[in-house]
This record gives C-alpha cells, sequence and structure tokens, in this order.
C-alpha cells in the first residue's frame, strides 16, 4: 500500500444523485454538478487525511467540468465498468467507491476497495 498517496475516492454520481427523489432525473447534468460542487466543498465527511475525489459520471450528465478539488471522469459507456477499471489502475493505493450498487460494490471489492453508501456524501 502506497501511503504516501492520498485516499482515492470514486463516486458513482449516477447512483448518488439517484439515491435522492429530488427531481434530479428532470436534469441529470445539472444534478451531477451540484453534486461536484458538494464534494468540492464539503470533501468527503469521515476520511481523514488528504483525498483525491473522482466523480464518474455517464448518460446524460457526460462533459459535466472538473473544478478544483473534484476530477470528473466522463465514462464512454458503463460507468460501472469505468470505476472498476479506475479501482483495477489504481493498485497499491487505498480506495474508497461509494455507491449502492450491489453488483459494483462486489467488483470493486474483489479488487482491494473499500466500499461505502451515497450518504458517505450526500445528506
Amino acid at each position: 500500500m502506497n501511503d504516501n498517496a492520498p485516499v482515492l475516492v470514486v463516486v458513482d454520481a449516477a447512483n448518488v444523485v439517484g439515491s435522492v427523489p429530488d427531481g434530479w432525473w428532470r436534469d441529470r447534468r445539472g444534478a451531477a454538478e451540484r453534486l461536484r460542487d458538494r464534494l468540492a466543498s464539503d470533501g468527503v465527511p469521515g476520511v481523514s487525511g488528504p483525498v483525491e475525489i473522482l466523480l464518474v459520471v455517464e448518460g446524460a450528465a457526460r462533459g459535466v467540468e472538473s473544478v478544483p478539488g473534484v476530477r470528473v471522469e466522463s465514462a464512454s459507456g458503463s460507468g460501472d465498468d469505468h470505476i472498476v477499471e479506475v479501482v483495477a489502475g489504481a493498485a497499491g493505493r487505498s480506495v474508497l467507491v461509494v455507491t449502492a450498487d450491489r453488483e459494483l460494490r462486489r467488483r470493486v471489492g474483489e479488487l482491494g476497495a473499500e466500499v461505502a453508501g451515497p450518504r458517505t456524501v450526500r445528506p
């Protein structure tokens, strides 16, 4: 484990945004931007030390821009597959994936990532 690298927090935007029925479906891109902005201002509660936040967007939310403190990546296909690729490529780092998707939790858990639910980053 690379103890000098910040914890990589990978947020499944579609899953986290979809966890609260607040009308997000009317403006998926706007909902992803609001999540990005909340992450940029609040960080990840409960995670101590330096973190690198990666927000993975897909579908209608593709094209959301990165901001200081939050890198945004648009999945060309499945957001879940993109997240698994990111976790697989982060060997040697501590990784936390934020999602409620059971299958995604299983897949990244097999790669050694910790998992947390949407309430970790969403009120």
